[in-house]
């Protein structure tokens, strides 16, 4: 049988290096147990509250739970709460939020995206996204049920909510050839731009690009609506009567502090369009001015080589004129033709002998 191989230590260090092999040993059994769950695709800012729970190793959040209950209703929403009014300029902010979900293929409440007050967890409510308890709520709801009570037109739909159940305004989803609880996966963003007061939502299948144009756009002031209130923003998801079952894969959320003079996303198409056409018509009367002024230059400038070039040719042709003096060949001089006389000059005293 082999010996075992052992590290001696001396005697006053046997008590706290077994101490330290102990607790090392302890933390190494317990590391399942303490070490907390891997949620990569959402943030773990998040609050969960009713049925609402992870699931699939925590890579997803189930918000109903059929089996255990019926009605089944659970929210998840970001731990901090938020005031959509900046509380020192008192200016409003804009938001965006993106998430990817799946429901089931049954004809229950479907999904919401859900502005509340802040104490909204104490009246949380089972049934119709938890807030039957609730007079003052913003909701973007993905509806996969038929309710003649609150108006609903169909059972593929997405609505705006606010204060009630019965949708200020939907849209069909069929209009983009998508199912709301068809199972697949699907990816939605809800866009509010404080300047414009705009609230837009775009929905698409999961992996495909964020859309241009919005499925569903109204126009609501939350800055007013909320004030300097403090609110919650997250999912909710209810069964109905059905075991329908709704699935949350990421959620990011974002706010965007804004000056009045700058108009950030989401756009108005519309306006931007005016805008556009307008600055291009303005850019076109600017290059039109100075093609005129180039033409004009330009014109001046051939006037005057062209004036040159006359000049030149008109002085080129004169002087091919000039006048031609003829001198005789032969010059005969004879020496009778000169004479020569003698001159004396006599300078004097007085004049009188200058006369002489």
């Amino acid at each position: 049988m082999p010996k075992s191989c052992a590290i001696p230590f001396p005697p006053r260090w046997n008590t706290p290096i077994r101490s330290v092999i102990f607790l090392s040993a302890l933390f190494c059994a317990l590391d399942v147990s303490l070490s907390f769950p891997n949620k990569p695709n959402l943030s773990s800012n998040l609050v969960l509250i009713g049925d609402a729970k992870f699931t699939n190793n925590s890579s997803c959040i189930q918000l109903s739970n059929p089996g255990i209950s019926s009605p089944s209703s659970g929210f998840l929403a970001q731990k901090k709460p938020i005031r959509l009014s900046n509380s020192k300029s008192r200016k409003p902010v804009s938001f965006s939020a993106d998430f990817t979900f799946s429901i089931s293929p049954h004809n229950g409440d479907g999904l919401a995206f859900l502005i509340v007050p802040r104490n909204f967890p104490s009246r949380f409510s089972r049934g119709s996204f938890g807030v039957l308890k609730e007079r003052r709520f913003l909701g973007v709801e993905f509806d996969t049920s038929v309710d003649e009570s609150v108006g609903d037109a169909n059972a593929n739909h997405v609505g705006i909510d606010v204060g009630s159940l019965v949708s200020v305004k939907t849209s069909n989803v069929s209009s983009i050839n998508l199912v709301l609880n068809s199972g697949m996966k699907l990816h939605s963003w809800v866009d509010y731009d404080s300047s414009s007061k705009r609230i837009e939502v775009r929905l698409s299948k999961f992996g495909s690009a964020r859309p241009y144009n919005p499925l569903l756009v109204y126009q609501v002031d939350l800055g007013e609506m909320w004030r300097n209130e403090e609110v919650l923003i997250g999912l909710s998801s209810s069964t109905g009567n059905s075991m329908q079952i709704s699935n949350i894969y990421t959620w990011n959320f974002r706010t965007r502090n804004v000056p009045h003079w700058l108009h950030s996303q989401p756009l108005d198409p519309r306006a931007f369009a005016k805008d556009h056409s307008e600055e291009k018509l303005a850019q076109k009367k600017r290059i039109c001015v100075l093609g005129v002024l180039s033409g004009l230059v330009f014109m001046t400038g051939c006037g005057a080589l062209l004036a040159l070039i006359v000049i030149f040719l008109w002085a080129l042709f004169e002087s091919s004129s000039e006048t031609v003096l003829t001198i005789p060949g032969k010059c005969t001089v004879h020496s009778g033709d000169f004479k020569y006389e003698k001159i004396n000059v006599v300078v004097g005293d007085t004049p009188t002998d200058a006369k002489n």
